[in-house]
């Protein structure tokens, strides 16, 4: 499965569209995390724990996103989009969503 942020794949033309596509991850941030992250907003530095979760979600989200694009018979994904949203009380949740199209390339 080719995924794409871009709206072609270069020398390889669509075929068919399938339709749009999407896969959503929602993670809690632990209460951990919060702590570390705090003293890193003190001190500087890079949050390394918030890091590996974000990139976690946005695996996941890029993974249901192909896995749906699969099940209606594409082979690849263009014009990605990914979204980053802080959820519910006190922001203890992060979403990611990433929607696209799905596409049969030749």
């Amino acid at each position: 499965m080719i995924l794409s942020t871009t709206p072609t794949i270069e020398g390889r033309p669509a075929t068919k569209y399938h339709g749009v596509v999407t896969g959503e991850a929602i993670l809690g941030a632990n209460i951990f995390r919060d702590l570390f992250a705090g003293i890193r907003d003190i001190v500087g530095g890079r949050a390394g724990s918030y890091e590996t979760v974000l990139r976690e979600a946005r695996q996941q989200a890029l993974d249901e996103l192909a896995a749906e694009a699969q099940r209606l018979g594409a082979n690849a994904v263009v014009g990605i989009d990914l979204d980053y949203e802080v959820l519910g009380q006190g922001g203890s949740m992060l979403m990611v969503s990433a929607s696209g199209t799905a596409v049969t390339v030749s």
